[in-house]
């Protein structure tokens, strides 16, 4: 979607303050937010979303976004930062020539989620809402997607709109394949995967095993990151996203964004790294994000030439070792609906929400509501 920068006047004082030591406001995301602080709300947000943490929102906003564009909703509770979001303005939605805000996205941003205290998720939404009732300009509504529908942020949201009898409606959903079990790696597996196929995968080892040495290596610091990030690079190119031009690789800005965003999240001890190599060689690659209790499987390649081994297959029975640790609740696979190679292992679901919220005065809302019934049927109330 086009986008179209905030207003200078959008950026000023705080609004939305309640009480003594709460305060919102919204900043171009060009400013030096505090790290320390931006850390520590990342680390004790109710629902963790690495996206949004700064070793990987920085470099988003360096690599990706368009200049001056995207600025940040802070809010700050008794002197903390207590929440944090991404926001733009939008000219068109879908095509049609409806301005709207939004939250900032980009395709290699996998949750919407707010960071936020656990005790001031509500707060946070309140705030937002009514900065935006105050500064919305030609925007008609503010969308909020790729929310966990089963979250704490998206039920703080659902208190919120009906509190202030505000409209609101959730307008896509979408289902992605999640990891979450209190099985062990081996008995997941013999549930999830018929016996004739372990037997095959079994079998497509050894004959791999039949070409060199074969092993399977998992990292969660900083070693030989540069090299390991040029292979990962070199290996997603060299198949069909290459060719698609969709690979990391096909743009600078995409493969910056990934080389900062894994040397951040190693120096925060966010990062694991999975390789499957063959003679030193590797062959199928796979990056995760541990944000306890949850982890993100962020990005996997694997060396097309040698499909016939299903070596993305073998590297993600060993990435099922996450239901082994006990800080992990569920693991998010990070993949598109209906994925042809994750949903053979990872039978559990994270069902996704789009959500469209109205702002504004009266008349504004209720040109809002007409869009939403014509958009969902009326059948959407969150």
């Amino acid at each position: 979607m086009a986008t179209m920068p905030l207003r200078a006047a959008d950026a000023g004082e705080a609004v939305g303050v309640a009480r003594t030591g709460h305060a919102f406001s919204v900043l171009p995301g060009s400013d030096r937010a505090d790290e320390d602080a931006w850390r520590s709300l990342a680390e004790a947000s109710d629902e963790p979303n690495p996206f949004f943490e700064h070793w990987y929102l920085r470099p988003s906003l360096r690599h990706v976004a368009c200049s001056d564009a995207v600025h940040l909703a802070i809010g700050h509770d008794a002197g903390r930062l207590s929440g944090l979001l991404p926001l733009i303005r939008r000219p068109s939605y879908y095509g049609y020539p409806i301005p709207h805000l939004s939250t900032w996205m980009h395709p290699n941003i996998f949750c919407g989620s707010p960071l936020t205290l656990p005790e001031t998720s509500a707060d946070f939404w309140r705030y937002l809402l009514d900065w935006a009732d105050s500064n919305a300009g030609l925007a008609l509504f503010l969308h909020l997607p790729l929310l966990d529908v089963d979250g704490p942020s998206f039920a703080a949201l659902q208190r919120v709109v009906r509190d202030q009898d505000r409209p609101a409606g959730i307008v896509r959903t979408e289902e992605r394949a999640m990891l979450r079990s209190g099985r062990s790696p081996e008995d997941y597996l013999s549930h999830a995967m018929s016996s004739k196929k372990r037997k095959e995968l079994r079998r497509q080892h050894k004959r791999l095993s039949e070409l060199g040495d074969v092993r399977f290596i998992r990292c969660s610091d900083d070693r030989n990151l540069p090299e390991w990030i040029d292979g990962f690079l070199d290996l997603e190119q060299s198949g069909w996203k290459g060719a698609a031009g969709s690979a990391l690789a096909s743009s600078n800005p995409t493969a910056a964004l990934f080389r900062q965003a894994l040397h951040g999240a190693a120096e925060c001890g966010r990062l694991e790294r999975l390789s499957l190599e063959l003679d030193g060689r590797p062959i199928a690659m796979l990056v995760n994000f541990i944000t306890a209790p949850r982890a993100f499987s962020y990005k996997t390649a694997f060396d097309e030439d040698l499909a016939r081994f299903s070596p993305g297959m073998l590297l993600q029975l060993e990435n099922l070792e996450l239901l082994a640790r006990p800080e992990i609740r569920w693991t998010d696979s990070c993949a598109a609906a209906d994925h042809s190679m994750i949903e053979r292992i990872w039978r559990e679901k994270r069902r996704m929400v789009h959500v469209n919220v109205g702002i504004g005065g009266k008349l504004r809302r209720l040109l809002f509501r007409g869009m939403l019934r014509a958009e969902t049927g009326g059948s959407s109330k969150i």
